[in-house]
């Protein structure tokens, strides 16, 4: 079974696995919660859209300066 998008494509976008699983919860969230805002019915899942999103590099992972 193959894993689309595949999990090197998506580390390459972002550094680790744990920050990969917050980044990608965190904008699945988002995309439901914008869609049930404006009434849209989500043809796939909000998780498989953000992973999509992560590995096109349209949603990078937000980091803190730490001073």
């Amino acid at each position: 079974m193959m894993l689309k998008p595949a999990m090197n494509e998506l580390l390459a976008q972002v550094p680790s696995r744990y920050m990969l699983v917050n980044v990608v919860a965190q904008r699945a969230r988002q995309i439901a919660s914008e869609a049930e805002e404006e009434g849209i019915s989500l043809e796939d899942k909000p998780v498989t859209l953000a992973l999509q999103e992560v590995a096109e590099g349209k949603y990078a992972p937000q980091v803190a300066d730490e001073e």
